[in-house]
């Protein structure tokens, strides 16, 4: 009993014994946590509209894992949405570019031809003589989300369990106020977030009627600064304002272009200013509406040399971020 009793208490003295000397460890521990934590700036990828343009987007991303840059957040804006969620929901890079090389996001998009819409737009009024008043629009929308959330891992189909921290951003037809969709299905975030009006039918959630966030917030460059970030880079896949030939406007496509250009350069103005850092590839020529192989191979190229060509001002921003953080000074964009 003795003996017993004994060993019992050098059991006790001895967990005591190893519970000071860890101690100090596990208070060092703490410390430590918090200088590994502010170690780098939280990064955030604001991704803008733009139809077909988006597929720089890819590119970019493609620079950004090849040169090791973090990605902490992503807000993203029509294609920017469906690109950045996608990338978000751990879809693979590889995977995403074949989706938009085999025109699979497109005829998902736009699940009849656009000129049959409209042929047919006459018997979609009948309805209305009758009393019923569906919401504006040629597409309900309703299979892209489908085709979105088929894409995604099942697990990472509500935007709060994305792989990357993620917002949706659309415009709220009520208000005429962006709004960052940050829950719910993926699927219907994004088609909310793409639904260019008259196009595509404005999507009822959260008691709001939402449709394209090119209207509000083409850049969502606020909105990634909301997630958290330290640091901002914005991809603006607007076309470059350039003077012009009155030849020129006799071209569809090029009509098509010019006018997207100016609405959107416009409204980028104060977000093109509150971005850390802005990439603007040279998508001018691809058209906004284009699902031509070519016109997507073009903007992927483009979206990869203008992250090459900003790598060197990339690293030049992390660190003065880093130095900033160490003096314990504001950061300066």
């Amino acid at each position: 009993m003795y003996v017993s009793q004994l060993s019992h208490f050098q059991f006790c003295l001895l967990g005591f014994i190893l519970l000071q000397l860890i101690s100090p460890c596990q208070a060092e521990d703490k410390q430590v946590a918090p200088q590994l934590a502010t170690a780098r700036p939280r990064i955030a990828l604001a991704l803008g509209g733009g139809g077909s343009r988006g597929a720089a987007h890819i590119g970019v991303l493609k620079v950004l894992e090849q040169e090791g840059v973090p990605i902490d957040c992503i807000a993203g804006t029509s294609i920017g949405s469906i690109i950045g969620g996608l990338y978000a929901a751990g879809v693979p890079l590889e995977r995403i570019k074949e989706l938009a090389g085999d025109k699979s996001i497109f005829r998902a998009y736009n699940t009849v031809p656009i000129w049959l819409r409209v042929a047919i737009v006459p018997f979609t009024m009948l309805p209305r003589i009758v009393g019923i008043h569906p919401y504006v629009g040629l597409y309900r929308g309703k299979k892209f989300a489908t085709f979105i959330n088929h894409v995604v891992p099942e697990e990472r189909r509500n935007i709060e369990n994305t792989k990357i921290p993620f917002r949706a951003v659309a415009t709220d037809l009520l208000t005429g106020e962006p709004y960052s969709i940050n829950s719910g299905p993926i699927g219907t975030a994004l088609q909310a977030s793409a639904a260019i009006p008259w196009l595509r039918k404005p999507v009822l959630l959260n008691g709001k009627l939402l449709c394209d966030g090119v209207l509000a917030a083409n850049l969502p460059v606020q909105q990634a600064r909301d997630l958290g970030a330290d640091v901002v880079i914005c991809v603006d896949i607007d076309g470059v304002i350039t003077t012009e030939q009155p030849e020129q406007f006799r071209h569809i496509k090029f009509m098509e272009n010019r006018t997207a250009s100016l609405l959107m350069s416009r409204m980028d103005v104060q977000s093109v200013k509150d971005a850390d850092l802005v990439l603007h590839p040279d998508v001018g020529d691809v058209g906004v509406l284009s699902t031509k192989q070519s016109d997507i191979n073009k903007a992927i190229a483009a979206g990869e040399q203008s992250a090459r060509d900003a790598m060197p001002r990339i690293r030049q921003l992390l660190e003065m971020h880093d130095m900033q953080a160490a003096k314990g000074s504001p950061k300066v964009r």
